[in-house]
């Protein structure tokens, strides 16, 4: 199938990846603030000089967008990019919470084609390539074949929960605190829960994973306006997301599309 070889090669790589990741967990790291104040420490970046590395010498033509390399802007006139985000989560890394994950789509046009996040404390490495469905452990995901009926749960930010931004949703859903929205786009994918919303900010590495997976199990993601998601743009900026799984229910769906409405009071 188109994509197989590029899933393949991903599926090596982000597993060796994920093996330095753990490195780093056992022997120590060391962390600094980047100049917007978020942590990087050198798991991140010994990380990403393993997913940079081998992807390029697979595949040389292809572009290159990653949180912790330098944006080179040849990117844009490439037909296909890897965008990476070798650990989305990093809090959670330095905190110890099994949470973290290392996140890799290959964009074509535009749009992922191929897609993995890996959470290497949990051994749960999910795949997607565009209309061939979502995988776990290379074994395919079964959606859910209705809604079950309990009570969904929303992945949130940990801030945007406490300070309540989301307090018109906790009828409808319990909150689940995750720091890294790779996993909170996992685990929507996959079914373990229903809904994902923020309106912070964030960067096409991300989510750019997520997107294929979140797509390939039926689902549905858009901007915190509620546009569709492009990629391998100038500025790979997002205002917001929201997910939701094939089968979150409608009166959570209809309330998180009216937050689209309210963006611009909330985050300008």
């Amino acid at each position: 199938m188109v994509w197989d070889y590029e899933r393949d090669v991903l599926i090596d790589v982000i597993r060796q990846a994920g093996v330095e990741a753990l490195r780093f967990v056992v022997n120590g790291f060391e962390t600094i603030q980047k100049p917007d104040q978020s942590p990087v420490t050198s798991a991140d970046l010994a990380v990403n000089q393993v997913l940079q590395s081998r992807l390029a010498s697979a595949f040389p033509r292809d572009g290159w967008l990653s949180e912790e390399s330098p944006d080179d802007l040849d990117r844009l006139q490439k037909r296909r990019v890897w965008v990476v985000d070798p650990i989305d989560g990093t809090k959670a890394f330095i905190n110890g919470e099994p949470e973290f994950c290392i996140s890799v789509a290959l964009i074509e046009q535009g749009q992922p084609v191929v897609a993995s996040i890996f959470n290497p404390s949990t051994d749960e490495l999910f795949t997607a390539t565009r209309g061939g469905g979502l995988r776990l452990n290379d074994e395919p995901v079964a959606s859910p074949a209705a809604w079950r009926g309990q009570h969904p749960v929303i992945a949130l930010n940990p801030w945007e929960r406490q300070i309540g931004r989301f307090t018109s949703l906790e009828p409808l859903a319990d909150n689940r605190p995750i720091r890294s929205i790779a996993w909170m786009l996992a685990l929507a994918a996959s079914g373990r829960i229903e809904a994902v919303a923020t309106l912070e900010p964030e960067n096409e590495w991300d989510v750019a994973a997520g997107v294929l997976l979140i797509a390939e199990a039926g689902g549905m993601i858009f901007d915190g306006r509620g546009d569709a998601l492009t990629f391998n743009r100038r500025e790979p900026r997002y205002r917001g997301i929201i997910a939701t799984s094939r089968h979150c229910p409608d009166a959570l769906t209809r309330q998180l599309k009216l937050l689209t409405r309210t963006i611009n009071d909330v985050v300008e």
